[in-house]
């Protein structure tokens, strides 16, 4: 069976995904960042069209339940820009939503990660091709088991990856000892996100060993210092033998965040002189590949 990544346009060959931004979002809404709300089809058009424009052929939004997806215009912005979409199911930290919402979807979040892995979200066709979730900062709070155990039990029933957010790129021990341990999702199905906002290389590596991707997502928020960081960190990685296991995002989180196109046109030269050609095609073309495809589910839906 060919590997395929759920796109809002349908599966695809992973082949075909080309060139990835591997972490970022065109739409995002949360009560943290009031007034600072990526909500703008146009602008998400235009952000879309200048990656394109340096050779992007695929964007995965982090972007998950409840805050603002922007479900109802993924599709028709990954056809006018010609650029692979791929939308998030999963639930991020408590703090991103209403407590009431959190009530009335707790007890059923399994089943709405799935639905919106394999039917649509909302009341659109598109599905989602990955679970999102959170840690907290140095641990794994109740939220985030609750949230984790039901985004394991959606991986098992259809074999999508599992994205996860790191709170300040802390906690993957905890996260992979949840995740991997005790609800048995393979490593290789787990995408950390964050490991660079904490420069611990040694904490990156035991996460490398451990067999999870690790999403490095330069430019985010003014006083995250993540791309002097880049070449360093991804070069070390990269030499103890994890070059297979590194992704690359923007990260867009709020409208001034430079985010996809300066991916492409700014870090990728600097990290292609230090990694050089072939790490920096694996990190942007084959690893996401194999990050984001389906596997055959451990058991049906």
């Amino acid at each position: 069976m060919v590997a395929a990544v759920r796109t809002v346009l349908g599966d695809i060959p992973a082949g075909e995904l080309g060139v990835c931004d591997a972490h970022d979002h065109l739409f995002l809404r949360s009560p943290v960042l009031p007034g600072r709300e990526l909500d703008d089809p146009v602008a998400a058009a235009g952000r879309l069209r200048a990656f394109h424009g340096f050779g992007g052929r695929s964007v995965v939004q982090w972007t998950p339940y409840g805050m603002g997806r922007g479900a109802q215009v993924l599709a028709e912005l990954s056809r006018s820009t010609g650029t692979h979409v791929v939308a998030a199911t999963g639930l991020h930290q408590a703090v991103h939503y209403p407590a009431g919402l959190l009530e009335r979807i707790r007890g059923c979040l399994a089943s709405l990660f799935v639905s919106e892995l394999t039917e649509g979200i909302g009341s659109t066709s598109v599905r989602a091709g990955l679970i999102k979730v959170a840690g907290a900062f140095h641990t794994v709070d109740a939220h985030a088991r609750l949230t984790m155990t039901a985004a394991a039990e959606a991986h098992h029933r259809t074999g999508a990856p599992i994205a996860v957010h790191l709170e300040l790129g802390t906690a993957a021990p905890d996260v992979l000892d949840l995740l991997c341990g005790t609800l048995g999702v393979p490593a290789h199905r787990v995408i950390l996100g964050h490991p660079g906002r904490s420069p611990d290389g040694a904490a990156q590596r035991e996460a490398a060993r451990a067999g999870a991707f690790l999403a490095f997502d330069g430019p985010s928020r003014a006083h995250h210092a993540t791309d002097w960081r880049l070449p360093e960190e991804l070069a070390a990685l990269a030499g103890a033998g994890f070059g297979g296991q590194l992704l690359l995002g923007g990260d867009t989180t709020v409208p001034e965040t430079p985010g996809m196109p300066h991916l492409l046109h700014r870090l990728r030269p600097r990290l292609t002189e230090v990694l050089g050609a072939d790490t920096m095609e694996a990190v942007l073309v084959t690893n996401p590949a194999r990050a984001f495809a389906f596997e055959e589910p451990a058991r049906a839906a």
